[in-house]
């Protein structure tokens, strides 16, 4: 596939035919496959104290004659600690065994529990490459919901890598076309659910993802457009490029990082 190379005043420096990476196939199980082993390794670990619910003192003496004994009251023969008495009459309440009334969880949520979920390292090479070409399909992009111009695909020139300021950058995202997509990413909405006490209150739609060489001022002129990420192109994983394991998220390449692409071959 060759696509035309766009500069920061919206027009044509020629074109460049992409690299064999683009030219994988459309898997979308598989990317679901990678995107949900890097969800699954940031997952924190969670689970009870070992001891938890063991640390009671719940004897109970089923002998006659018996002091603090339960002989002769009618009561199942599970372990009990003492909540109170009266006289020579004690009142028990169930602890030590599980799922008594007042007892511990039988099978509590183990801290030691592995959640992470393993893939192949030519499987997730093989998801990030599907996940690439699926950034090049029209079709799938604005299935994904994303409002893109006609001219997309294309390929930025190596002045963008250059601009340093927020409003340059959005200036030149307009345009090219992209006004209502860095609408559309401008709305925030509050989250529904418990998340909102757990520090995310909010969601925001994901936005354009820029590819570039390296490091370089767009990174920092990038951080304050909502929805809009910049990543080197040796970082790429299938959680950018599909997030959410939706593949088709509208994606600017530059031209030097189709260069570094093909150069040293990265993910064949």
């Amino acid at each position: 596939m060759e696509l035309k190379i766009i500069s920061q005043k919206t027009k044509q420096n020629g074109s460049k035919v992409v690299p064999s990476q683009f030219n994988e196939a459309y898997h979308p199980s598989l990317i679901k496959r990678a995107v949900h082993s890097l969800q699954s390794k940031a997952r924190q670990s969670y689970g009870t104290d070992p001891k938890a619910g063991m640390r009671h003192s719940s004897e109970l003496s089923k002998r006659r004659r018996k002091y603090r004994g339960c002989y002769g009251f009618g009561i199942s023969r599970v372990n009990r600690k003492i909540l109170s008495r009266r006289g020579t009459r004690f009142f028990w309440v169930g602890a030590t065994s599980p799922q008594t009334v007042g007892g511990r969880r039988s099978h509590p949520p183990k801290s030691d529990k592995i959640w992470a979920k393993k893939i192949n390292r030519k499987e997730n090479r093989k998801a990030i490459r599907s996940a690439m070409s699926a950034t090049l399909d029209r079709d799938l992009v604005s299935m994904r919901g994303h409002n893109i111009p006609e001219i997309y695909p294309f390929i930025l020139s190596s002045d963008f890598e250059k601009i340093s300021r927020t409003s340059d950058l959005k200036t030149s995202l307009i345009g090219l076309g992209f006004k209502e997509e860095l609408t559309r990413s401008e709305f925030k909405k509050v989250r529904a659910g418990v998340g909102k006490s757990r520090g995310r209150k909010y969601n925001r739609k994901k936005s354009l993802l820029i590819v570039v060489a390296g490091d370089c001022p767009l990174i920092n002129s990038a951080r304050n457009l909502p929805g809009i990420e910049v990543v080197v192109v040796n970082g790429l994983n299938c959680n950018v490029l599909a997030p959410g394991a939706s593949a088709g998220r509208v994606t600017l390449w530059s031209e030097n990082a189709i260069k570094k692409l093909e150069e040293e071959k990265l993910f064949q």
